[in-house]
């Protein structure tokens, strides 16, 4: 952490960070929820140098100003400093700091326990970690593809069905793939994104070690943030694998004609996902799956691709839920743009999203108006119907 003291204050407070490109809103969910600068980029910032410079003490309150951060990013997108890239690894790294010193909010602290305990961060036995598949084959010597379907996708119910969908997908395209089942662990990426970096390696090594028993060389996963740390955190850790996400792999296939959905009747507009967007640069994929989908009219919200909103699920929040109990909480305002598009449809390519969003659409009454699907869920429905 001390690395970074010395960079912090170059930070002036300017505000960038709060909005989009077009300063048409304000952009950062902690700030967008509760409203006071502490909860804007700049305003943490300093927080975090006020503490690691001994010029105010620790707090409960602290700890949760600093883990309201959904490390969404879009910070880094507005930044005009050349240490924006570095924006979010401050963040990380205070709470690394506050890990190890013991001082995290209860939350945090049940939620690392969970995945230390049990592999996931919702207590579930891991021996029902597989118990959605249906009978999926287990990855063998020789399958191109270990589908990695997460914690979301193995014990959440939304993402159950996102994982269901893609399976039988997966399986009418001919492609060669397996599970883990109830061998598959936490990927880490929200652990990473907490701060609790032994536990992480941890999960990394253990993770990477697996796949290199098993021959995996490819490696598809259900959900962005498993994307996004075994592409870009897990090579440290030995564990060099080509990494896809699943809407990588859905587009290809429709552009070969691999799979053919039929028509559809449907209006609807799509949730970029931070860690499929503003972390790995993957915008087109999943409209062009949308698009590639006969009858279906995709319509954006104002707020897309790198000044996408957060839905407030991010760094862990889909269990801690440190933003939720308000109209002001990140996944309601989501849902009330996705309607004022007039789409009927709200499609997400990401399990907390899906989950947060759902969610979101029934505290506000839309769900009735406004269905919250994954793009899989979409893609096969419409291959059934053939």
């Amino acid at each position: 952490m001390q690395k970074y003291v010395s960079q912090i204050h170059r930070c002036f407070r300017c505000g960038y960070c709060k909005f989009p490109t077009d300063y048409s809103s304000f952009n950062c969910p902690s700030y967008r929820r509760f409203r006071f600068d502490s909860y804007s980029t700049g305003g943490r910032l300093w927080l975090i140098y006020a503490w690691s410079k001994g010029e105010i003490e620790w707090s409960e309150h602290l700890a949760e100003i600093l883990y309201a951060c959904t490390t969404c990013k879009n910070c880094t997108e507005q930044c005009p400093m050349k240490f924006a890239p570095d924006i979010v690894d401050w963040i990380v790294e205070a709470r690394n700091d506050m890990v190890e010193k013991g001082k995290i909010p209860p939350r945090v602290a049940r939620f690392f326990e969970a995945v230390y305990g049990y592999g996931n961060p919702f207590k579930q036995l891991r021996s029902a970690r597989a118990a959605w598949a249906n009978g999926t084959k287990r990855y063998a010597s020789g399958d191109e593809y270990l589908l990695y379907v997460g914690c979301l996708g193995s014990y959440d119910e939304n993402g159950q069905k996102m994982a269901r969908s893609l399976v039988d997908i997966l399986n009418a395209s001919g492609i060669s793939f397996g599970i883990l089942g109830e061998e598959e662990d936490c990927c880490g990426n929200e652990i990473y994104m907490l701060g609790e970096a032994g536990l992480f390696q941890n999960l990394a090594e253990k993770n990477s070690q697996k796949f290199k028993e098993l021959g995996v060389s490819k490696v598809v996963t259900l959900c962005p943030h498993g994307y996004n740390t075994m592409k870009n955190n897990y090579p440290a850790s030995g564990g060099n694998f080509e990494v896809y996400h699943y809407t990588q792999i859905l587009s290809d296939l429709i552009q070969k004609n691999k799979i053919k959905p039929s028509r559809a009747k449907a209006k609807v507009t799509y949730q970029d996902s931070c860690f499929l967007g503003r972390y790995n640069n993957i915008y087109d994929e999943p409209r062009q799956i949308l698009q590639g989908i006969p009858g279906i009219e995709l319509v954006e919200m104002e707020r897309n691709r790198k000044d996408a909103f957060c839905c407030g699920g991010g760094s862990g929040n889909f269990v801690t839920d440190l933003l939720a109990g308000s109209v002001d909480s990140p996944a309601r305002i989501r849902a009330r743009e996705a309607y004022e598009t007039g789409a009927d449809t709200l499609a997400v390519a990401c399990p907390s999203c899906l989950t947060m969003l759902t969610d979101a659409a029934k505290a506000e009454d839309l769900d009735d108006k406004l269905v919250v699907k994954d793009i899989s869920q979409i893609l096969k429905e419409l291959l059934s119907a053939r």
